[in-house]
């Protein structure tokens, strides 16, 4: 009878074992967001590639990374390399609307790779994309202020997280692009 009871709750715990976490997004390319114009962007598109998440703000002091930013993705996107943009006002300085922040980027640094809509990078409203990557690389994957960034390697496994002031052409980043593309 005991045994009985034993294997019952068994099976019992690995049904419900499997219906709490079926739900959960483990792989980075099963994440999406929306993207500046309204449209969803499907991380599904970026398999294979490596992919540069950095997020944004408008009237902050390393705002001009966006010049770099944008040099990096001219130079590397033919080799793989996706640089998105996420636009975020989690430190209270980005701009109020998309419509805002699309004309700022391309009127001041001529910004043509992928960008999000204004979008939470830290905190329980965060994007699910910053919990996947703190779930999946730590707390350094979480941004610490505006421009933080995470490289994502071709397996969709986050390589390297690098802080606000480090700046995009910088040798730390990319060595490990050249590396991994």
């Amino acid at each position: 009878m005991l045994r009985l009871v034993i294997t019952g709750l068994l099976i019992i715990m690995f049904f419900f074992k499997n219906s709490a976490t079926s739900n959960e997004i483990k792989n980075f390319y099963d994440l999406e967001i929306e993207n500046i114009n309204g449209e969803i962007i499907n991380i599904k598109d970026y398999e294979n590639k490596v992919v540069l998440i950095v997020n944004t703000a408008s009237y902050c002091g390393f705002t001009k990374q966006y010049e770099d930013l944008q040099d990096l993705w001219d130079q590397y996107k033919s080799k793989g390399l996706v640089v998105l943009g996420v636009p975020s006002n989690t430190f209270n300085q980005e701009k109020k609307t998309n419509k805002e922040v699309k004309k700022f980027c391309e009127v001041n640094f001529n910004i043509n790779f992928p960008l999000t809509a204004i979008t939470e990078v830290k905190g329980n409203d965060a994007h699910e994309i910053f919990k996947w990557a703190e779930r999946n690389y730590g707390k350094s994957a979480i941004p610490k202020w505006n421009f933080h960034k995470i490289l994502v390697n071709k397996e969709g496994n986050v390589e390297e997280t690098y802080a606000s002031f480090t700046k995009p052409l910088s040798d730390k980043i990319i060595n490990k692009i050249e590396e991994i593309l």
